[in-house]
């Protein structure tokens, strides 16, 4: 069914002149335009034949180690971008250690009646798609906006170039979340593939699109406040020369050594919290997990059944979901990453470190299964102790590797 390229802006005219839905004034043009099919068989068919052609290429998610960077690992590749030297689209490993790739930090807060437990083994606290689009050495046209009109038409200028658009929404208000179950504050980023009929198409990373209409979409977006209506699309397929992936590696690598090791300064977090991140992070929560006496400790915090058991599922599901954590601590994507990095131009020796990383993947691995959220109140001293134990393994491995990759990174310089 012939539809004018024009129709978004139709529609949207339309909308504003009637107080009409998009999805009513889509209808209202549409069927408005001449030479419509004769019966009500051929429209179905045409309208069916119209949307499997609006459907664009995109690559499904395969094998997600890490939420953000196979995002955007999915997008490049539909614009075409590709690695200087191999030709293959930029992985996921490499994006995600531009990005910031790992890191650390481990939270409690006492409510009313919940304590939650919140642990993050990405980078953090740096704002890693930003830091992932200024690395990867493309062009990106961001926007954000207070207006829900013109959000509307920077999307329709992406999906116009055929490009996937790539938005961010709170959790809580996208259609298919239960809103209680998350954080009001929570959000996350979305790729919009294209249309199909009255609907958008949308990459949550579950493997296959997902249908919102444009106005669902728009009120998730519009609950944001720091970046409201924030968008990014990728308008041509140039890619990075080797030479600025090597110096973007560089400068990742020396953020990533210096969060963990605690000699950067975190951006935008209190002197005081910083014994909350990175190595010594891990040796302060390995301390309040041992500590059976204070009110900090693990003993005292989680004395109730049904807050223990609850904060340590949290736990578990921030070490186990790809947006803050994921497999290994994401240790052993890093791995991937230094060695992928090393055959870019005067790199090669970053690929000696990747060892450190695979074998610290296993520890988190180790750590991750023995947590057990069905443990028995009186046992969770014990419990606890027995997960400080491998927790100050890993705070130990941690510190030798990226002293070690720092010392590299500085000979290389």
């Amino acid at each position: 069914m012939a539809q004018p390229k024009n129709l978004k802006k139709l529609t949207r005219d339309r909308m504003e002149r009637t107080g009409e839905s998009y999805t009513t004034a889509r209808k209202h043009i549409l069927s408005a335009k001449p030479g419509r099919p004769a019966n009500a068989l051929e429209a179905a068919e045409a309208a069916a034949a119209a949307e499997e052609a609006e459907l664009p290429e995109y690559p499904a998610p395969e094998n997600v180690t890490q939420y953000d960077a196979a995002l955007w690992h999915r997008v490049l590749t539909q614009a075409g971008v590709t690695h200087p030297l191999t030709k293959e689209p930029l992985s996921e490993a490499l994006l995600a250690g531009l990005a910031g790739g790992i890191g650390f930090m481990a939270f409690t807060f006492q409510y009313e009646t919940v304590t939650t437990a919140t642990v993050v083994t990405r980078a953090h606290p740096e704002p890693y798609t930003a830091n992932l689009l200024a690395r990867c050495g493309v062009k990106a046209n961001e926007r954000t906006t207070g207006s829900a009109r013109l959000a509307a038409d920077y999307l329709d200028a992406g999906l116009d170039a055929g490009r996937a658009v790539v938005v961010r929404a709170s959790v809580a208000a996208l259609p298919w979340i239960d809103g209680d179950a998350v954080e009001e504050s929570d959000s996350i980023d979305l790729v919009v593939v294209g249309e199909h009929g009255d609907d958008l198409l949308i990459d949550d990373g579950s493997g296959s699109l997902t249908p919102i209409s444009p106005e669902d979409l728009a009120l998730a977006r519009a609950k944001r406040k720091k970046d409201k209506h924030w968008q990014a699309w990728i308008p041509t397929s140039a890619g990075p020369s080797a030479e600025l992936l090597a110096a973007n590696v560089r400068e990742a690598i020396a953020q990533t050594t210096g969060r963990l090791l605690g000699n950067r300064e975190l951006e935008g977090i209190p002197a005081h919290f910083s014994k909350n991140f990175g190595v010594a992070g891990m040796n302060n929560w390995a301390d309040r997990l041992r500590d059976t006496d204070t009110k900090k400790g693990w003993t005292r915090i989680f004395e109730d059944p049904e807050r223990l058991e609850s904060g340590l599922n949290q736990v578990l599901g921030f070490l186990t979901d790809t947006r803050f954590g994921g497999v290994g601590g994401l240790r052993g994507q890093y791995a991937d990453f230094l060695t992928e990095a090393s055959t870019l131009p005067g790199l090669e020796a970053l690929a000696a470190h990747a060892p450190d990383y695979a074998h610290l993947a296993q520890d988190w691995i180790v750590f991750t299964d023995l947590i057990d959220p069905d443990i028995a109140a009186e046992d969770r001293s014990a419990h606890f102790a027995t997960l400080a134990d491998q927790l100050e393994v890993i705070a130990q491995a941690e510190e030798l590797a990226a002293t070690a990759l720092a010392q590299t990174l500085a000979e290389l310089a």
